[in-house]
């Protein structure tokens, strides 16, 4: 372990975050784990699909 990281859990330990703060971290990934579900039981449009732009003087 990196001795940035025991530096940085130490002033968590001293100092931990706020109930909203952490409110608001889990608040995002709930939101996300949604958003992946959604598109993996649903799928995604194929109208926000983007299409490849084929280059020129490439075959």
């Amino acid at each position: 372990m990196n001795f940035r990281h025991l530096i940085r859990m130490s002033r968590l330990a001293r100092n931990p975050p706020s109930e909203k703060r952490v409110k608001l971290v889990f608040g995002v990934i709930i939101a996300c784990l949604i958003l992946a579900l959604i598109e993996r039981f649903i799928g995604w449009p194929d109208a926000l699909t983007a299409d490849r732009i084929p280059r020129i003087g490439k075959f």
